[in-house]
């Protein structure tokens, strides 16, 4: 049986909202994936394509543990990575199964984009851009550092997405700047953050350098560093990410 039979679904994405908060998401947002469905189908290939909206799920990361980033420790030992990909990205991802579960329920397709699923082997290019349906939903901006800019935790959330054919009521873009900051490009071991605000109209390489940043936290650069490494020098350092109210 489908839901309220409303043309946007107000009620159920209220009721969506509700369930994701209870099951641990910190935000929740829908957005209109129309607009920009050529640029996601190319990306991610044409199953994305018979999807007209995404519910937008995010987890804000413990400060503490984000303070305490050491950006040379290895992977498999340092807090930061077991908290982001271990703690909250499974948190997430178990969130968006249930999402998906609830709005099949309700006679629609539902896909989980889990928060960390590259496109192919050996690509630093994720399947679907959480970032920027999360722009799209209202949750947040990109900034400098090519990050989600949310306003109550600045950069330190995660991400996962669901993907649905029901039209669910959509956010609205909510406008920021980093201004004069550059602190993200400053701080950035290899110099891959150029320090360029974002534009829409204009690729990721315009604003990073994805092969530089991905060589190295993958230790590749650097015969005296082996193996992955956690850096989100860019995330701990952003000043946007010391929003307390």
């Amino acid at each position: 049986m489908k839901w309220d039979g409303m043309e946007t679904h107000k009620a159920d994405a209220q009721y969506l909202y509700s369930m994701a908060e209870k099951l641990g998401a910190d935000l929740f947002g829908v957005a209109d994936l129309r607009p920009v469905q050529n640029f996601i189908t190319q990306q991610g290939g044409q199953i994305l394509g018979n999807f007209s909206h995404a519910v937008v799920l995010g987890a804000r990361l413990s400060n503490t543990v984000v303070d305490q980033l050491d950006p040379l420790m290895p992977a498999d030992y340092s807090l930061y990575g077991f908290h982001v990909y271990k703690a909250v990205s499974p948190l997430l991802d178990t969130i968006a199964l249930r999402v998906s579960r609830e709005i099949e329920t309700k006679g629609y397709r539902a896909l989980p984009i889990p928060t960390s699923q590259f496109r192919r082997p050996g690509e630093r290019i994720s399947i679907f851009p959480h970032k920027l349906a999360a722009r799209l939903a209202g949750l947040g901006w990109i900034g400098k550092n090519c990050l989600l800019i949310t306003p109550k935790f600045g950069p330190r959330i995660r991400l996962a997405s669901v993907l649905t054919d029901c039209e669910l009521e959509a956010g609205t873009i909510i406008e920021g700047s980093c201004g004069d900051c550059r602190v993200c490009a400053d701080v950035c071991p290899v110099g891959a953050l150029k320090g360029v605000e974002f534009r829409e109209s204009e690729g990721v390489e315009n604003r990073l350098d994805v092969n530089a940043c991905g060589n190295y936290r993958d230790g590749a650069d650097s015969g005296a560093r082996r193996g992955a490494h956690v850096c989100a020098l860019c995330l701990a350092k952003c000043p946007k990410g010391h929003v307390t109210s």
